[in-house]
Parts: C-alpha cells; sequence; structure tokens
C-alpha cells in the first residue's frame, strides 16, 4: 500500500508545469540564500568549483557550475570512452536482443529509448551504461569520445524521478522522461549518449547547439538537479573495463572501456 501510494504521488507530482516553477525559482535571485545550505547538505566541495561560492547569482547557477581547470583527469587512450559525468553506474551489460535486461528489475528496448526503428537496429546486440547524477555530483555533461556529432534528437516526456525509487517503482521512466540524444561518430563507431530528464529539471542545454565535432572530456551539455545519462554502443563495438559494474562510482572523464571498429 505505500509503495502504491508513493507511487500515485510521484505521478501527480511529476507534471511539466511543476518543475517549470521549481525552475523559475532556482533561476531566481532569491534562491541564492539557498546555495551554501544546499552545498552543505549534499556535501559539496566547493573548493573544485570554478568560481567562490559567494560569486553564484542563483542556486541554479551554482548547480551547473563549471569546475576549475585541472579538476578531472581525461584518459588519453585513442580508443577510450569515457564518462560523460560524474555519477552511480546504477546499471550496465550487454544488449540482448535490442533489450537493456533489469535496469533496477525493468527491461527497456532500445527502440523505445531512441523513438528511432532503424538506428536502433545499430545497438540491438550492443552494450548499454546507465550513469546517475544525484544532486552531490558536477552536472556538466562532456563527450564519452572524440568524434562528429552526426545528429541531435529531442523527445519530449515527462518528468518523472531517476532515483532508485523513480526506476524501481516507476514505469519505464528512462523511456517517458524527456530526453536529449546526441549521436557521436567516432573512428571506430557511434555512440549515442542520452540524456534524461527528470524532476524539477525543466530543461536540458546544450554548451554550444551548432557544435560539429568534439574532443574526448569536452563540454557537451548540461542539466539542472539529479538526472541521468544512458550510453549505448553500437554491436560488437566495445570492450568494458573491468572495473566498470553496477553502483560503481565514476568521475567525468574516467575510462569506461575501449571502443573498436564495426565488424
Amino acid at each position: 500500500m505505500k509503495i502504491w501510494l508513493l507511487r500515485s504521488m510521484t505521478e501527480l507530482t511529476s507534471r511539466k508545469w511543476i518543475s517549470k516553477i521549481t525552475g523559475a525559482f532556482a533561476e531566481s535571485p532569491l534562491s541564492r540564500y539557498l546555495i551554501r545550505m544546499f552545498a552543505t547538505t549534499y556535501r559539496i566541495n566547493i573548493d573544485e568549483a570554478e568560481k567562490p561560492i559567494e560569486q553564484y547569482r542563483t542556486l541554479n547557477e551554482f548547480f551547473t557550475r563549471r569546475l576549475k581547470d585541472g579538476m578531472r583527469n581525461i584518459d588519453q587512450v585513442q580508443s577510450a570512452l569515457v564518462s560523460p559525468v560524474d555519477a552511480l553506474i546504477t546499471s550496465c551489460g550487454p544488449i540482448e536482443k535490442g533489450i537493456l535486461l533489469n535496469v533496477k528489475g525493468q527491461d527497456y528496448s532500445i527502440y523505445e529509448l531512441l523513438a528511432d526503428e532503424i538506428r536502433s537496429k545499430s545497438y540491438e546486440h550492443g552494450y548499454y551504461i546507465v550513469l546517475y547524477l544525484s544532486p552531490t555530483d558536477y552536472h556538466r555533461i562532456h563527450a564519452p569520445a572524440a568524434g562528429s556529432i552526426v545528429d541531435k534528437v529531442h523527445l519530449p516526456g515527462k518528468v518523472y524521478p531517476v532515483n532508485h525509487f523513480g526506476l524501481t517503482h516507476m514505469r519505464s521512466v528512462l523511456s517517458r522522461n524527456e530526453r536529449l540524444i546526441t549521436y557521436i561518430k567516432t573512428e571506430q563507431c557511434t555512440v549515442a549518449a542520452v540524456k534524461v530528464g527528470a524532476m524539477n529539471v525543466s530543461s536540458i542545454f546544450y554548451v554550444d547547439p551548432d557544435k560539429k565535432t568534439v574532443e574526448r572530456g569536452e563540454e557537451l551539455a548540461y542539466f539542472a538537479f539529479g538526472s541521468t545519462v544512458v550510453l549505448l554502443m553500437e554491436t560488437d563495438t566495445f570492450e568494458v573495463d573491468p572495473a566498470i559494474a553496477p553502483n560503481t562510482k565514476v568521475r567525468m572523464g574516467q575510462r569506461l572501456g575501449l571502443l573498436k571498429r564495426v565488424n
């Protein structure tokens, strides 16, 4: 009964207009008075931030802060796929016949996630990694590999929470929420970076919407508050690093595995 009630309340509160109200406050001058309390509550390392905490004018500006130069090491191996974010890996593994198996107890089809039947076929037996960003994490999203941006797709949707409760008890959150998908063609293959919106996230933004190429670790996009990035690698193009597994904490720029050419 308790889970049913929480699920029902989440359905009622996961509306775009509620996220817009929350987002409007986070971008207002009044929200600046919550910045230090927010940083303390979530134990955010403010010494990594690009600017002193007093210079951030709104909570959202602090939340989408950049880091000082040199705060993250980008793996330099040419074929490396790196984490685009600081995050917890909530699920990862081989894609079986177009299905992401057992993501917090639920299965997802590649077609539902990408909403593209033709592109989905390239990932039918590939590999996936789900990366969850909590409020504690640095929230800028970087390119997982160097290459050309061959397409960008925006899929409107809901704003359900993508935390443990949302992924476990809400139906198909990753494929029902708003998504911004970037397809990056590397020397080896095409990687799909699926940025999933979440509760209290009003929008997902590209740093430079007109950019055509990216370097590994280069800033790509950002969103406010906790959210998720799903990386999809094509069939037979990825060898996961032995250190990568569910419930592993990773930092932006850390190697997730090696990319291989499509056979």
